[in-house]
């Protein structure tokens, strides 16, 4: 762009090309179209139908499922620029957002790369290099080894001399990739963490340098949003906290960060100040710190030179479109805001909702989004708020008056899949980000409470009722936040689970029934005149049905729930528990108002719940329909119980393979490393087979010791969820 308008501003680009897939891409795509910019999308084989092919302008294949060969191939991106005119890249984060070559790669090419200098990239991107950088411009750092000496036993030697605990970091990593805590100080326990690391690293970033560190037991992660132009210009867009995290990643965000004293948050955005400004930055970035609880002293972690995955909470309390300000930054403007003009305006929480089983330890799941419904948004950008200049010296510390600013409770929705998409194993599995802001963070609690509630998902196990659960525990409410708290508040998070209360049962059954035999109404046909289970000698329908809760073992006694009409809109029914309880309702009204919708009063209280019916996989050994219920903020999973003969059959195949010490597949996954071969003697517990599924490794152990029997997968092999991948014979126990 060599043209200057009249204002003396830069005009926007015509045409991008936004490298990435999912919610980042269409909330980018979102923004160029707010201002008129076309866009250009890029997809593999597998995301031909996705949302953000949709949204796009123009879009292109770039190659099969795998990163490596579609969405990491900086040569096909750079073509479908050439091909399609985009003058400049947006790479959304992950990816290639934070690669230097390919920055430079597009610079030669005479292609806007929508981010920072190479320099800063590749500065910023060293963990040991920013470490040094960091220190000398003031910013301080946590004790650790940043050197490039890495054989396992130097390591563990620096580790020693650190002070277990200490946490393993890949060097070029990021997202909790290549990342491991050490307890154990002994070599053996070191250096497996250490390979496991290092693995990760080489597969996701290209390199399997590591740093060490030493761990801080009691922190929190706060997170300082900078932003700055070509011009000099650097301004502080405030601080994020996202201190709860699992397997090192972060799932629930909030801006400002709770607790911190005006002089704190003054501190933190001059050391993010300095921090951009040492490396010549440019564009949006975020400078993220580790608070130490017990001393309240701050170090630096690590400066991600991208856009965030939780942007959104700091675009909610400023009023600012951040894709907007990059924009403006990649076309040669100025910041469109000085730093004492930057607002801080009540409160925001933003929630990744992720395809994962919490209860199995966040193991990630993939399959298709049967049923999607959410909570319907009211905003797809910020509002934007006046700006209140502070005074001359102040600028780092905001005004947190409300006086005079009318906040208006707001529900945003970054999704970029829609009911029947399909969560593959290749990408990362978050679905969509809820974000909310209210007036202060009680408000802005509550609203994300009543938006998880609202947000039901069927195909994939998801954390939404874990979300709930975090978001009304009482240590969270209390603004008690540190990245330990999930394995803190462990029972608190995973309480039992209770049995399903006999009015669920009842809804559950009624649905079952009435969709099966449907009562007339304006919009269903009425069935009474081919009612397989109706009695002839009148307009009597009568049915029992038989329900188990999730996980119940096949043979356990099942709850039988009895159903007679009393007329078109009216039951009477008994629930028989599976422990010998019984529960009358003599008169139930209820109607199914839509496919997945019951509406039913019973003991006098009107609810209306989504229920979703879910036929058996064929992909599983499951062989019975699932009906879920989504009542009071919870999803309550029953099964229909199968015919016992095809129960038998089920339970024998499953047992055979049992006993031969078979180790199959969890979910779809990528086979990343056979460490035994036919013959070999394994112990129990000891590592057979390493896998990935969407970004993640699960570690498969001998369940028994004994030997290698077959070997029914290879190294870089996709297998299928239930494929089993080794046999064992295990030796019985004397």
């Amino acid at each position: 762009i060599s043209t200057v308008i009249e204002s003396g501003r830069f005009p926007h680009f015509d045409k991008i090309l936004v490298a990435n897939r999912g919610e980042i891409a269409c909330r980018v795509i979102r923004t160029a179209r707010k201002l008129g910019i076309k866009t250009v999308a890029v997809y593999s084989e597998v995301d031909k139908d996705s949302m953000h092919v949709k949204m796009a302008d123009e879009a292109y294949c770039i190659g099969p499922a795998p990163s490596a060969e579609s969405y990491l191939r900086m040569d096909k991106i750079i073509d479908v620029c050439r091909r399609s005119g985009a003058q400049a890249v947006h790479p959304g984060y992950g990816f290639l957002s934070e690669n230097a070559v390919f920055s430079e790669t597009l610079a030669k090419e005479g292609i806007t790369f929508i981010g920072p200098p190479a320099q800063a990239i590749v500065s910023m991107g060293s963990k040991s290099e920013s470490k040094n950088i960091m220190s000398a411009a003031g910013v301080p750092c946590v004790p650790g080894y940043h050197g490039d000496t890495q054989t396992p036993e130097f390591l563990f030697q620096e580790s020693s001399r650190i002070g277990f605990p200490v946490l393993i970091k890949a060097v070029h990593g990021g997202g909790g990739k290549g990342m491991r805590i050490v307890t154990e100080p002994t070599l053996e326990a070191f250096q497996e963490a250490l390979s496991s690391a290092q693995r990760e690293s080489l597969k996701a970033f290209g390199n399997d340098t590591v740093l060490v560190e030493k761990y801080i037991e009691r922190p929190r992660h706060v997170e300082v949003q900078v932003f700055a132009d070509t011009l000099g210009n650097v301004v502080s867009l405030w601080e994020r906290d996202c201190s709860v995290q699992r397997r090192n990643q972060k799932i629930i965000e909030e801006a400002p960060a709770p607790g911190l004293s005006p002089e704190l948050r003054a501190d933190l955005s001059a050391k993010a100040i300095a921090a951009a400004k040492a490396v010549d930055y440019v564009g949006a970035g975020t400078v993220e710190f580790i608070f130490d609880n017990d001393t309240e002293k701050f170090y630096f972690m690590e400066m991600n030179t991208r856009l965030q995955v939780e942007h959104p909470v700091t675009e909610m309390v400023t009023g600012l479109d951040l894709v907007e300000w990059q924009l403006e930054v990649a076309a040669g403007n100025p910041l469109p805001l000085a730093q004492s003009a930057i607002p801080l305006v009540g409160h925001a929480f933003e929630a990744r909702i992720y395809a994962e089983n919490p209860r199995n330890n966040f193991l990630p799941d993939s399959g298709p989004l049967l049923h999607l419904s959410t909570p319907t948004p009211t905003h797809t950008f910020a509002t934007p708020f006046p700006t209140v200049a502070t005074s001359a010296g102040s600028e780092l510390t905001p005004s947190l008056s409300h006086e005079g600013i009318t906040i208006t409770p707001a529900v945003r929705l970054e999704q970029g899949f829609g009911q029947g998409s399909q969560i593959g194993v290749f990408y990362d599995p978050m679905i969509a980000k809820l974000v909310v802001h209210g007036r202060d963070r009680t408000e802005a609690l509550r609203l994300l409470r009543k938006a998880l509630d609202e947000y039901h998902v069927v195909g994939v196990s998801t954390n939404v009722e874990f979300l709930r659960m975090l978001a009304g525990n009482e240590a969270f409410i209390k603004e008690e936040v540190e990245t330990g708290f999930i394995p803190k508040h462990f029972d608190e998070l995973f309480p039992p689970l209770a049995a399903p209360a006999p009015e669920l049962l009842v809804q559950a059954a009624l649905f079952v029934a009435l969709r099966d035999q449907p009562i007339a109404s304006p919009t269903l046909q009425s069935p009474w005149t081919s009612l397989s289970s109706r009695r002839f000698a009148g307009d009597v329908y009568e049915r029992t049905i038989l329900l188990q809760e999730e996980g119940a073992s096949h043979d356990s006694t099942p709850t039988s729930i009895h159903i007679k009409s009393i007329d078109t809109a009216h039951f009477a029914i008994t629930v028989n528990t599976a422990d010998g309880e019984t529960h009358v309702f003599p008169s139930v009204a209820a109607q199914l108002i839509s496919p997945t919708t019951l509406s039913s009063t019973i003991n006098d209280e009107y609810a209306r719940v989504t229920i979703v019916g879910q036929a058996p996989s064929v992909a599983s050994a499951n062989t019975a329909e699932r009906i879920h219920v989504f009542r009071g903020g919870a999803k309550t999973t029953l099964v229909v119980p199968s015919p016992r003969w095809l129960v038998a059959l089920s339970e024998d195949i499953m047992n055979a393979a049992a006993a031969k010490g078979a180790l199959r597949a969890p979910m779809p996954s990528l086979v990343v490393e056979v460490k035994v071969k036919v013959g070999d003697r394994v112990e129990k517990g000891q590592t057979v087979v390493v896998l990935e599924s969407m970004k993640t490794e699960t570690v498969l152990r001998a369940e028994g010791a004994g030997v290698v029997k077959a070997v029914g997968c290879r190294n870089g092999e996709m297998v299928e969820e239930g494929r089993e991948l080794v046999e064992i014979e295990i030796e019985e126990s004397v």
